[in-house]
């Protein structure tokens, strides 16, 4: 018997990635599972971009930023990064959540509220190439439109089965 994995290809994109980051072990893992990488002294420091998909993620390790968050040019960096990228993440990389790493996330959870910017905490190499991919893979073009193809069939077979739209049907 076939297992998933046997049956479905491996999804493989391109991703064009700071130059900070060549040496970096998730670059290794990505070039290990084949993707197309493209590395660029033109994108901001720390970061993976992925064009299919509309999406770019900045990596921060809080052990890189000061005692003194605010005058590291932490918070300009991310600012610039959400105004040029969309759909940005932010992949704050801290192996344990103590105090210091809870002050930085708080910190620019409060001065980024309200922007495109989304956090994901991860604790490992492993984990930031699972987000990254995951991600990328679900906003991609024809991932995306067999995502929402299935959300509105959902949808359909909730409110043909729905016995609250009945009864609405019937009142109207």
């Amino acid at each position: 018997m076939a297992t998933n994995k046997e049956t479905t290809p491996q999804w493989k994109t391109t991703i064009i990635v700071s130059t900070s980051l060549q040496n970096h072990n998730t670059s290794r893992m990505l070039i290990a599972q084949q993707h197309r990488i493209r590395y660029s002294d033109s994108v901001e420091s720390g970061a993976f971009i992925f064009p299919l998909s509309g999406t770019a993620f900045l990596l921060v390790d809080p052990q890189d930023v000061p005692e003194r968050c605010e005058e590291s040019g932490l918070i300009e960096r991310i600012k610039k990064f959400v105004e040029i990228h969309r759909n940005s993440f932010l992949l704050l990389q801290a192996p344990f959540n103590g105090k210091r790493e809870l002050e930085i996330i708080s910190l620019i959870q409060h001065r980024f509220f309200g922007s495109n910017l989304k956090i994901l905490p991860v604790r490992n190499n492993a984990e930031i190439v699972k987000g990254m991919l995951t991600i990328a893979k679900a906003t991609s073009k024809p991932h995306v439109d067999s995502i929402q193809d299935r959300m509105s069939l959902a949808r359909a077979h909730i409110i043909e089965s729905s016995s609250m739209w009945e009864m609405l049907r019937d009142i109207l």
